[in-house]
């Protein structure tokens, strides 16, 4: 398998283990552990733990939402400029936990960067 579907895979699972314990913060905690031991090349960094915690968020959140046939997603959805939709709000919540992760895996091929020019 490539480099890219391992770093997806793990970053899933350890953000899924990790999220049974940790705040919402854990998905850049797994985003930055995977980027720091499975190095991707270029905007791959990026967009593959992005992609990855938003397909996680997304899928979670419809799962918890859909427990409750969406009551509380519709009525928060209701408080930001969404017009009520919990799917947008499903949307928007992936899209923020995509972009906590792809920075976070930023700053870890960033870091194994200068530990690698070290030696």
């Amino acid at each position: 398998m490539s480099k890219n579907i391992i770093n997806f895979i793990v970053t899933i699972i350890i953000a899924f283990v990790l999220s049974l314990f940790l705040p919402w913060w854990s998905v850049m905690v797994a985003a930055f552990a995977t980027a720091l031991f499975i190095p991707l090349k270029k905007v791959a960094v990026f967009f593959i733990p992005f992609i990855a915690i938003l397909l996680f968020w997304a899928v979670y959140s419809f799962i918890l939402s859909s427990g409750n046939d969406f009551t509380l997603a519709k009525r928060i959805a209701v408080l930001l400029p969404l017009d009520g939709n919990p799917y947008a709000l499903i949307l928007v919540t992936g899209l923020i936990g995509g972009l906590a992760a792809g920075i976070a895996a930023v700053f870890g091929k960033q870091l194994s960067s200068v530990l690698a020019d070290k030696k």
